[in-house]
């Protein structure tokens, strides 16, 4: 054991005496380590965390899928209870909206989830305090009831528990505090500052698909079968309805998914694109690693062969070798870990909040030691692959050459192969992300149709018991913009249902009929100043006036992309309908703008006056959403937050606003993905391309080290230094267009998958893009000559009577 010890000491001392390769050979496998640990944090956080919620495994959410979201409407709810292996349903509404908390001193706006009674029982939970809605008050027009969410009670309350039985103006109307809800609520992505009932009616016949239905399974019933038999049941629903419904509903598959899974639903698809790029940069820092470790074996053959003719045994030959790779294993994987660890934290202002919350990064013990064992493992199969085929050179040519040959034929192949090997997994990884990064870079570039600077936004929801209608809002709204364009610096103001980009629009939609079919569309309305406050051109017909009102003719402006689909372009004088029968004529076309940002293509949008929009369709949207309300003027609109309170208090004293921020800032929020994305592909790309430069110089240089007895000789007999530079070069020429030649010819037989990839990352399916492609061979090709360059310098000055002294 002490002849071990001292052996395994022997060679740790020697690398690190010479740390050149300890440093390599570990920073190699280091950038793969740190990569793959870093995503798989991201992933264990994300995705394979369970919800705080008992059997989570057995809540389901059901419903088809639609815009890659599982929502149903009221109507296939209320069908879920009676089916076999359903033990018991939750619904709530499938946005958060915002509502006003009036009364006392400090009127505020907070989020409202719309819940019914039975989301409890099947989530698991109970309240903290009180208890749940009953089933009257769950029931439309039934007793005001609210629960409180944890945080708010905290907030607001400092968590008393006397708070239960306490009266909660909630949009003016006092509503009984009959229940605190439990921590554990607040981490589902549906959870509010307070929580309302949703009260559906009995036998509801709405057909909207605006709820998130969940449903938990009884003991020993399968997701899949419930939702084959959800889906059998609510077509045959349909078909007895008749044949609009079963017209509707053809081809729609109604399924299930786990709470867990639909919950990052949206993140699933990024993060596993990272983490392929994270497992390629791991294959070619492991391929790396083994062509440095059998350059190392190679380059020390003769010493092993001396040390095997003096009767060394044979693990004392190997011992060495496997000490080497422990401790490249234990430095790689350290050094992987804090580089993981540093880079989160760098990364934790670039990715979302629901990535890396700011309660702090937490990497699980299982990762770190499931890190260490694969470097490891890596490095010391790495060395015994070395060792193995280092003694493939018979030891007595190597006591004869005095460890000058250089590198026997195979060894020199095999170098050659793995080399290729790395260049072909970097062309893969590099054109990948090439063109994934150009397809981003384009799509960030695009226009989003509108201008947003100088500008300051916020919420206002009218409080319901004070502007119960259409005509108060507009009311409200005229009042309000004069007051606000009496601001010093503020040249005009406007209200609307929504922003341009970054208000959402999901539910601000509405059934049209065009030419007999029936088309839904998003739905504006919005003030008379709208256009001209953000910009937006007007190409064909005139801009909302405020002769433009109620109880004159109804007007509508379509954008180009709807004019252009429904009317071929000559929309200006036709009349569009609303599916209920009520008509507006378009006056105008608008330029188009990206509601969703730059990866979705515009959608086509009807606005219509503020001042015009029909009473129900107002209901329906503050029933989802806030109205908006902007400025526009000079200086720095952050500074116009005090005035802009103090206008609004003067024009309605109870009436609460939020969620002030600049346009600038929505802009930057609606392409976070796209720039989260850029900058993350970015990295791996950049870590592939160091990686391949890393290999490619030290294949090159050990070579060069290993045949420089040979170049001695050459420059002894009359090579000028140029030729023996070009051979080198040459050499790492051949390996990096083969790389490259069969690394492009796997990107374009994956084409298919790039393509689905790209159409959900980046809005283009396009995989042939010259560019792209193009660019990422040049890198390649560029970054592998300089790392050649450097040893076949080394080639040209070799000093003759040195080499041949086998010095």
């Amino acid at each position: 054991m002490n002849i071990w010890l001292v052996e395994i000491w022997r060679a740790w001392r020697a690398m690190l005496r010479r740390p050149g390769f300890l440093l390599l050979a570990s920073g190699v496998l280091a950038l793969g380590i740190g990569a793959s640990v870093a995503v798989a944090t991201l992933i264990d956080q994300v995705l394979l965390q369970p919800l705080p919620l008992p059997d989570a495994s057995r809540v389901i959410v059901v419903g088809p899928v639609f815009d890659g979201q599982r929502v149903e409407s009221p109507l296939q709810y209320q069908h879920l209870m009676p089916l076999k292996g359903v033990e018991s349903t939750g619904a709530t509404l499938f946005s958060r909206p915002n509502v006003n908390i009036t009364g006392g001193s400090r009127p505020t706006v907070v989020s409202a989830a719309y819940i019914d009674r039975g989301m409890l029982p099947t989530l698991g939970l109970h309240p903290l305090l009180g208890r749940n809605f009953t089933a009257q008050e769950d029931a439309p027009h039934g007793p005001h009831a609210v629960m409180l969410g944890y945080g708010f009670w905290q907030r607001r309350y400092g968590g008393s528990p006397q708070v239960v039985g306490q009266t909660l103006d909630v949009e003016g109307v006092g509503y009984t505090i009959v229940g605190v809800l439990p921590e554990s609520f607040d981490s589902l992505s549906f959870s509010g500052d307070v929580a309302l009932p949703l009260a559906l009616p009995p036998q509801d016949t709405v057909d909207g698909l605006n709820d998130i239905a969940l449903v938990r399974l009884a003991a020993g019933a399968r997701p899949q079968a419930v939702a084959a038999a959800m889906d059998a049941h609510l077509h045959a629903m349909y078909a007895a309805l008749g044949s609009r419904y079963v017209e509707n509903w053809k081809g729609v598959r109604f399924g299930a998914q786990p709470i867990a899974a639909w919950q990052h639903a949206n993140a699933h698809a990024t993060l596993m694109l990272f983490m392929a790029c994270a497992l390629f940069v791991l294959l070619t820092a492991l391929v790396n690693l083994v062509n440095l470790m059998l350059l190392r074996a190679l380059s020390r053959s003769h010493d092993s062969a001396v040390r095997d003719a003096l009767g060394a045994s044979r693990l004392r030959l190997v011992l060495p070798a496997l000490a080497e790779g422990l401790l490249v294993g234990a430095i790689g994987a350290l050094a992987g870990m804090m580089l993981a660890w540093t880079g989160l934290h760098g990364l934790q202002g670039a990715v979302s909040a629901d990535w890396l919350p700011g309660a702090g990064i937490r990497m699980p013990v299982w990762i770190g030691l499931a890190a260490a064992a694969v470097a490891m493992v890596v490095a010391v199969s790495a060395a015994a692959f070395g060792v193995w085929r280092s003694q493939a050179t018979m030891a007595g040519e190597a006591l004869r050459e005095g460890g000058r040959s250089g590198l026997d034929p195979r060894g020199g192949r095999l170098g050659r192969v793995l080399v290729v090997a790395q260049m072909l997994l970097a062309t893969v990884l590099l054109c990948g992300s090439g063109l994934l990064l150009h397809g981003l870079y384009k799509a960030s570039a695009t226009p989003l149709g509108f201008s947003s600077a100088n500008m300051l936004a916020f919420d206002l929801a009218p409080v319901r018991a004070d502007y119960p209608d259409a005509p108060s809002v507009n009311a409200l709204a005229e009042k309000l913009v004069r007051r606000l364009e009496a601001i010093p610096g503020v040249t005009v103001a406007t209200v609307a249902t929504n922003l341009p980009t970054g208000s959402g629009h999901a539910f601000n939609t509405n059934v049209f009929r065009v030419g007999g079919e029936r088309v839904d569309m998003d739905y504006f309305g919005v003030g008379p100043e709208y256009f001209g406050l953000f910009d937006i051109a007007v190409l064909r017909g005139r801009a909302f006036t405020r002769d433009d009102v109620r109880g004159g003719e109804q007007v509508a402006i379509v954008n180009r992309t709807l004019a252009k689909r429904m009317y071929g372009g000559h929309a200006l004088g036709e009349l569009i309908r609303e599916d209920d029968g009520r008509s507006a004529r378009i006056v105008g076309i608008a330029a188009d703008t990206r509601q969703s940002g730059p990866l979705q293509p515009a959608p086509g949008i009807v606005y219509v006056p503020l001042a015009q929009i029909p009473n129900d369709d107002l209901d329906f949207i503050r029933y989802f959403m806030p109205m908006r309300v902007v400025l526009r003027g000079h200086g720095d609109p952050g500074q116009w937050r005090v005035a802009v309170r103090a206008a609004v208090a003067q024009v309605a004293p109870d009436q609460p606003i939020s969620g002030f921020r600049s346009m600038e800032r929505i802009v930057r929020s609606t392409m976070a993905d796209t720039h989260r994305t850029l900058l993350l592909v970015g990295v791996f790309a950049a870590l592939a391309l160091l990686l391949a430069m890393a290999g490619m110089y030290a294949v090159m240089a050990v070579a060069v080290a290993a045949r420089e007895r040979e170049f001695g000789v050459r420059t002894a007999l009359g090579a000028v230094p140029a030729r023996l530079m070009w051979q080198v070069l040459r050499n790492g020429i051949a390996q990096i267009a083969v790389g490259l030649v069969v690394g492009i010819a796997i990107v374009l037989g994956m084409s298919r998958l790039l393509a689905q990839l790209l159409v959900s990352l980046a809005g283009r399916g396009n995989t042939f893009d010259p560019v792209a492609l193009g660019g990422a061979c040049v890198v390649l090709a560029v970054a592998g000559l300089l790392a050649c360059l450097l040893p076949a310098l080394r080639a040209s000055r070799v000093a003759p009577m040195r080499a041949l002294r086998g010095e």
